[in-house]
């Protein structure tokens, strides 16, 4: 009997293992199954969720439709935020390195991430220097950039000149605010108010790189500070987009969000801002479809706001150079159009930032860039382009019909329309909005 029960043991446990084996299998093929499906069906979501209809109506000088005219539509602007930040403008070592670096930057990016990290951004008390951000800022207007800056507060380090008078410290910390919203207004109007306040307290930071700065922030509490800082920043500028910024994407940074409301329940950000270094390999496509559907059940619009895919050997401590090769930029090419097409193909998102644009003097040294250090584009800029500039772009020729309208499906953005019926030219220019039938009354005299 005792054998019996031995054996029956036995055949129960093998059946058991069996059985978890299979469900682990076939919890891993469904898993690769929504991994394909999710990848698959992009450009389905891509068509329904980045597109509009648009409808040309071209009349004469009578106000009669006109048929049987020519009519040229160009995309000029994604609505969406294609970018990086700008961090190494005006500071290249050479004429040539400086000229390649503004020039491939605007001819693929429509969003600047501009720095204004406390510790160099006033390196002497009362020495900030707005003067080279107000620089680079209206380069970027002038090439159609939208601009935003980045952190106004962050206790990753303490400026020299800081005191050891901590309301002072918080006195200080407004008063930056301020006046940085204030007197970039117009120019600058989005901006990371507050970075990585879900974890604001890990050692490092408080131990050696901002101990005053630490001390301040845990004294007024870690929700007490961020809130105080969106309150001045929305006093600051009134129409400003305000970005809470972290790299942490689990339920520590949820619960910092949904405490991010005024004493009458009412959000104090505009923006949901989602860090994505991935040094050490992508996140798997369910990962980036579950973070996004993870933020965006806030009901506001998720920014990725610092990406990064290497082109070199992947990890984070790295001794020694940390250099480009060909292996690792045919990778970081394909991962990066995989991680785009995601992004893109989601409803809540509506802006991805690169980090860095360049190798050169880019963050931990890694070759993270768009370019190379000698400013060169890598695959990835080429594959990319492909998608901003060509697949995600609208440029289509039309004739209008007896009624005097052409229509078409776009890409949301800026157009221009130029229409043409014999010597007869005009042109005009106009926007095509998300969830929105775009209708464009042109007259051709």
């Amino acid at each position: 009997m005792k054998n019996v029960s031995v054996f029956r043991v036995w055949t129960t446990s093998c059946l058991i293992g069996v059985l978890m084996l299979a469900a682990g299998r076939s919890s891993m093929l469904r898993a690769q199954t929504s991994e394909a499906d999710l990848l698959a069906t992009a450009d389905k979501r891509i068509k329904k969720h980045r597109m509009s209809d648009a409808t040309i109506v071209v009349v004469d000088a009578a106000g009669q439709p006109v048929p049987g005219a020519k009519v040229v539509v160009e995309q000029t602007r994604h609505a969406f935020l294609f970018g990086s930040n700008i961090f190494q403008w005006g500071k290249l070592p050479d004429e040539k390195m400086e000229a390649a670096y503004r020039d491939h930057f605007a001819e693929l990016l429509n969003f600047a991430t501009l720095p204004f990290y406390w510790t160099s951004y006033e390196r002497e008390r009362g020495k900030p220097i707005h003067e080279h951000t107000e620089q680079v800022a209206r380069w970027c207007r002038e090439h159609g950039i939208t601009t935003k800056g980045h952190p106004l507060a962050w206790n990753m380090g303490d400026p020299a000149w800081l005191p050891d008078d901590l309301e002072e410290i918080r006195r200080l910390q407004m008063a930056r605010i301020d006046d940085c919203v204030s007197r970039f207004v117009g120019l600058i109007d989005r901006w990371d108010v507050v970075n990585e306040a879900t974890h604001y307290d890990r050692p490092d930071f408080v131990n050696r790189r901002a101990p005053k700065h630490s001390a301040m922030w845990k004294q007024v509490g870690q929700i007490e500070f961020t809130r105080e800082c969106f309150t001045h920043a929305r006093r600051a500028g009134p129409k400003a987009t305000l970005l809470i910024n972290d790299y942490r994407t689990d339920p520590a940074y949820e619960k910092v969000i949904k405490q991010l409301v005024d004493d009458k329940g009412r959000r104090l950000y505009d923006v949901i801002g989602i860090q994505s270094h991935m040094h050490g390999g992508v996140w798997p496509t369910a990962k980036i479809w579950e973070v996004c559907e993870r933020f965006s059940r806030f009901g506001v619009p998720l920014h990725f706001t610092e990406t990064t895919v290497i082109s070199g050997e992947r990890g984070w401590d790295r001794p020694g150079p940390w250099d480009s090769t060909a292996k690792g930029e045919v990778y970081q090419a394909r991962e990066a159009v995989r991680f785009y097409t995601m992004l893109f193909s989601h409803p809540a998102v509506e802006a991805i930032t690169w980090w860095d644009f360049s190798d050169y003097h880019a963050w931990q040294g890694a070759p993270a860039g768009f370019l190379r250090k000698d400013m060169t584009p890598k695959p990835m800029y080429h594959e990319l382009k492909k998608l901003i500039k060509g697949k995600w772009w609208t440029q289509a020729t039309l004739e209008t019909g007896s009624d005097g309208t052409a229509g078409f499906r776009g890409f949301c953005g800026d157009y221009r329309i130029t229409v043409t019926l014999g010597e007869k030219k005009t042109r005009d220019e106009f926007s095509l909005v998300r969830g929105q039938q775009g209708t464009r009354k042109v007259t051709l005299d």
